[in-house]
């Protein structure tokens, strides 16, 4: 993903930033602990396609 796109990306529920994971596609929101996958280059920030992320 191009560098400008991420720098304006936010976690739609707390408007957070996001981290970008290039190698498993997916943008992730610490905070809410979501992972956004990222489809055909596309960011699908949508609640209903967002995983629950665990930090051990």
């Amino acid at each position: 993903m191009k560098k400008k796109l991420l720098s304006i990306l936010v976690c739609p529920l707390c408007k957070g930033p996001l981290l970008h994971q290039a190698r498993k596609k997916q943008l992730v929101c610490e905070k809410d602990k979501l992972a956004y996958p990222i489809r055909n280059g596309i960011p699908i920030l949508l609640d209903a396609d967002a995983v629950k992320i665990s930090k051990n």
